[in-house]
């Protein structure tokens, strides 16, 4: 397969960067390991991205083609299904999910590679749809981006964003019932068509028994019946279930977790969504500033870290899709693509300011007075012990620089704990005035030089010698060197 094509402008990159953070969650839900994750994600993004440059250009052939209609982010999440499907052709499939191995060797995995009037409804409604449409309909349904925020960054007017996607949802409904109109289909099915369509335009109409009871045994007709019923909140999961396939629904559940954590919902000082689109775009700015060493990054391999938002307590009920009830995050040193290898740069999530047991405020509020260790000193019942038997350190830390431009940096940090742990801080202090903007798998909060990172959600328990790992961006001015004063809920690490 011939070399990743260089971005064409910053634009572009910060477009690569939000798509190989959804590739990777998606990939982690089809591997057995966060390795596996990881190798699957580089091979599916290059995949990916060649085929949409290929068809952009005019030179796509046989499925690159095909495909070239979906919005960029469900066209790389189909390269990771595919490519999964090469590795258990290739004898690797030991790396994935057994699940999902399952579903590559049943009828299920054929429909969504067979004859196009075969395929699922929700993947030919969407392939039938404009680009700008299809990728507001999916950026709002499925990734849970701010409408406003979407709307805005499509050049639409933010103060009809719900019209707009009112009459993108139409368009979709519309598009679906052509295709189910088109499809191949007993006549038993073809005596409820129109049926279906009138029962499912109108939010307060009942389903006739004898279509119900059709509805219950006939996946064609059911997978259309969710395209085309708008109200009722389903279209988010018949779309990521028709497009993405096998583990929709949990990839669905995982964007969910990330859009809340982004945004910090459910906390009681969450803030505002509108304020925090504002302050996306003012990094978007910074990280424009840097457009050429972003382009520069995509050539070389050195990827962005990307965030992973899993389910959640508790198990998931994915349904016919068979997908796994939970999984791990996988981003962490080691994880992104090497040298030779096309690449993709990560949009993080910005970590919400957290409140600190002093008072620390979060990085858009800094004092500017360095002030003591805002973590708790001891107190968590994961703290007790201070080290390993015999006077070892609590805790090892490894800071790695993943790239470096003008006026910004990202890195990653990663902690090896003695002890297990049921939530973690860790703090450190800069040297040289460095400020964090965004952070990803913890939340942030800075004074002065003192940066400390707090748990999130999904990953607050830590296995006896097991390691957390979380990254960020951050802005620097004269220098850059690294951090030091690291702790691990209170206690000193040893590392850089």
């Amino acid at each position: 397969m011939p070399d990743l094509p260089t971005p064409k402008d910053a634009a572009e990159a910060a477009l690569f960067s939000e798509c190989w953070d959804a590739v990777l969650s998606y990939a982690d839900l089809c591997t057995s390991g966060s390795t596996a994750a990881n190798q699957l994600a580089r091979e599916a993004f290059a995949l990916g991205i060649y085929e949409a440059r290929a068809a952009e250009d005019g030179t796509a052939r046989g499925a690159g083609r095909r495909s070239s209609r979906l919005p960029r982010i469900p066209l790389l999440l189909t390269a990771v299904r595919n490519t999964a499907a090469a590795w258990e052709a290739e004898g690797q499939g030991h790396k994935l999910d057994p699940d999902l191995r399952l579903w590559l060797n049943s009828d299920k995995a054929w429909r969504y590679t067979g004859p196009p009037l075969s395929r699922p409804i929700a993947l030919r409604g969407l392939r039938d749809m404009g680009e700008a449409d299809a990728t507001l309909l999916w950026l709002a349904e499925v990734e849970a981006l701010p409408l406003r925020s979407v709307v805005r960054r499509q050049g639409l007017d933010p103060d009809t964003s719900v019209e707009e996607l009112n009459q993108v949802r139409g368009l979709f409904r519309d598009r679906c019932h052509r295709n189910h109109l088109d499809t191949p289909m007993s006549a038993e099915c073809r005596s409820y068509v129109r049926l279906l369509d009138a029962v499912t335009r109108s939010p307060g109409a009942e389903t006739p028994d004898d279509l119900s009871r059709h509805l219950a045994t006939c996946v064609e007709c059911a997978e259309a019946a969710a395209c085309l019923r708008l109200h009722g909140g389903g279209l988010p999961a018949a779309l990521a279930g028709g497009v993405v396939g096998w583990g929709g629904l949990a990839y669905l559940e995982r964007r969910r977790r990330a859009a809340e954590v982004r945004l910090g919902a459910g906390r009681p000082d969450a803030p505002d969504p509108e304020r925090e689109a504002e302050r996306a775009a003012a990094s978007s700015a910074r990280l424009r500033r840097g457009g050429l060493l972003l382009a520069a990054v995509l050539v070389s391999g050195a990827a962005l870290a990307a965030s992973l938002m899993p389910f959640g307590d508790g198990d998931m009920d994915t349904g016919a899709q068979g997908g796994p009830t939970d999984s791990s995050p996988v981003a962490g040193p080691g994880s992104f693509p090497a040298s030779g290898t096309p690449s993709a740069s990560a949009r993080p999530s910005a970590g919400s300011p957290a409140p600190s047991d002093s008072g620390t405020t979060g990085t858009g509020g800094s004092t500017g007075d360095e002030k003591s260790d805002p973590e708790p000193q001891g107190t968590s019942s994961s703290t007790a012990a201070a080290g390993e038997p015999g006077g070892g350190a609590a805790c090892t830390v490894a800071y790695d620089l993943v790239n470096q431009w003008p006026d910004g940096f990202q890195a990653t940090v990663t902690v090896t704990s003695a002890t297990a742990l049921d939530s973690w801080r860790v703090a450190w202090s800069f040297q040289d005035g460095q400020h964090v903007d965004q952070m990803w798998d913890a939340s942030v909060a800075q004074q002065g030089t003192r940066v400390t990172a707090t748990a999130a959600d999904y990953n607050r328990s830590v296995a006896a010698n097991g390691t957390l790992t979380f990254g960020f961006l951050a802005s620097w001015d004269d220098k850059n060197p690294a951090p030091a004063g690291f702790t691990l809920n209170g206690r000193t690490c040893e590392g850089p």
